[in-house]
């Protein structure tokens, strides 16, 4: 176990110890650090301390740096379609029929296996089965995702999610003809009491946001592109059946009489951040999954 030791300057005085350490290393987020400390690694003259712990002139830090915590995820080679990528952030196109990450009884084939054997170095933050991911999109909605390459990328991009300040545009085929160009949907979201499987609109659920415009409309389907405000589990699928607009396709949220596609016809393609070193905003499209394509292409035939 590496140490390090840091003797708090003038201008330190009355700053949080978690603060100054976090200062030491550009490498090293502030959410890292408060675990350290959490885990007895940082002694200030001796003694452990809390977060919180405001530092004073002279004091002696000694942080005791823990060795990484070996991933239980096994790499797989795999045929990534990468966007964008730097020492930072790697921004990926997922497919369709892949999850994001491992999960117990389902270790392999996920989007984190393949990234693993593409790039070794990817934030702990999440735990040794979602290192590096920052943000999920469902196992059957095709699109782009940004993955943290560091604990400081994965903290920044957080950060910016919480703040509502990722652009994330889906777009969607779906069920009725919507008469309006534009809408806002705004209902809470949480576990449905009868299915605890699916999510639905509920009283008590987690402030969610989705806005809506028309790109297409066809005799009995809509295409449309959603824009997530805030970003809950099946947001977009549960917002949709909600307003009476379900997506095509969708096997548990949608009819069972739908257009002939595996999985719902949701598309993630539009993605927009600012970077976590840079500060310079990056935003990347990705074009419509070939089986998307098919069905507008089948529907403006019929239409």
């Amino acid at each position: 176990m590496e140490k390090m030791e840091h003797i708090v300057l003038n201008e330190q005085q009355g700053d949080r110890v978690d603060k100054v350490i976090s200062g030491l290393d550009h490498e090293w987020s502030r959410t890292q650090v408060q675990q350290w400390i959490k885990d007895s690694h940082v002694l200030v003259n001796g003694k452990p301390v809390k977060t919180n712990y405001k530092c004073n002139i002279n004091d002696q830090i000694v942080i005791s740096i823990p060795e990484p915590e070996e991933l239980d995820v096994i790499p797989e080679e795999m045929d990534l379609d990468i966007y964008y990528e730097d020492k930072d952030v790697l921004v990926v196109n997922k497919p369709r029929g892949m999850v994001v990450h491992p999960a117990p009884g389902h270790m392999t084939g996920t989007l984190v296996n393949g990234i693993m054997a593409h790039c070794k170095d990817l934030s702990g933050i999440n735990g040794v089965l979602r290192p590096g991911i920052v943000h999920r999109i469902d196992k059957d909605t095709t699109g782009l995702l940004m993955v943290a390459k560091n604990d400081k990328a994965h903290e920044s991009l957080v950060n910016q999610l919480v703040e509502k300040t990722v652009t994330r545009k889906y777009k969607a085929i779906v069920h009725g003809v919507i008469p309006h160009d534009f809408g806002t949907i705004d209902a809470p979201l949480g576990r449905d009491s009868k299915d605890r499987q699916s999510m639905a609109v509920v009283d008590k659920g987690k402030h969610a946001v989705t806005h809506f415009h028309v790109l297409e409309r066809f005799k009995d389907f809509t295409f449309v592109e959603c824009q997530l405000e805030t970003g809950r589990t099946h947001q977009i699928r549960v917002h949709m059946k909600y307003i009476g607009y379900p997506l095509a396709g969708d096997p548990k949220y949608g009819p069972k009489k739908t257009l002939h596609i595996d999985g719902q016809a949701l598309h993630a393609g539009v993605l927009g951040f600012i970077h976590p070193r840079t500060n310079e905003y990056l935003e990347f499209e990705a074009p419509l999954p070939e089986d998307m394509e098919k069905l507008l292409h089948d529907l403006r035939k019929n239409h």
